[in-house]
């Protein structure tokens, strides 16, 4: 089980990302590009960017109790994380692969390379 606190900490983790509020509810940025935010629509559920259409279908087919989406999320590549139904290490994860999708290239870069 993860919180609110957890994903505050494992977002600002990563590079250039800062936190500023988002539709109200606190929101991580990478450089100004936000990358995941606290769902207003319901406690302990994050909102977060996936690389795409086809990983978010993925995503949402291989851990539907954990991930969902709703019809306002329809055509964009974000998905809906339980957090009660994920624990820390999956929550890194997926922030990271969140961060990863909205980062610029060369941050991408810069932190494989070291």
């Amino acid at each position: 089980m993860s919180t609110e606190d957890d994903v505050r900490e494992l977002a600002l983790a990563l590079p250039a990302t800062i936190e500023k509020p988002s539709y109200g509810t606190p929101g991580f940025r990478v450089r100004d590009r936000l990358f995941a935010r606290m769902w207003d629509g319901e406690p302990d559920v994050l909102v977060v960017w996936t690389g795409g259409l086809d990983e978010k279908e993925g995503l949402l087919a291989a851990e539907p109790e954990k991930l969902f989406t709703t019809a306002h999320y329809d055509g964009h590549p974000h998905v809906l994380v339980r957090l009660t139904a994920v624990d820390r290490e999956e929550l890194a994860d997926l922030l990271e692969d969140a961060w990863r999708a909205r980062a610029p290239r060369r941050l991408v870069e810069e932190r494989d390379a070291g």
